[in-house]
């Protein structure tokens, strides 16, 4: 499993595992990344990603999206 910031732009991956607190899974859950779920990556600054989950697009920092596994 990777890191979700290793994704590149324009590539569609499904999560596979969230770590963290329980807090950050949770707030993770509520904004649509949850096991099994397709995510596509639409763009990368710094780390810092854009990313169109279900039929949203949601910014997470590096920090965030390093708890995403694929």
């Amino acid at each position: 499993m990777m890191p979700l910031t290793l994704a590149r732009p324009g590539e569609t991956v499904t999560i596979r595992k969230i770590t963290g607190r329980d807090e950050q899974r949770q707030h993770l859950a509520e904004l649509g990344f949850v096991v099994d779920t397709q995510v596509t990556v639409v763009s990368e600054l710094a780390g810092n990603l854009i990313l169109q989950v279900k039929d949203s697009r949601v910014a997470l920092d590096r920090t965030l999206a390093n708890r995403i596994m694929f």
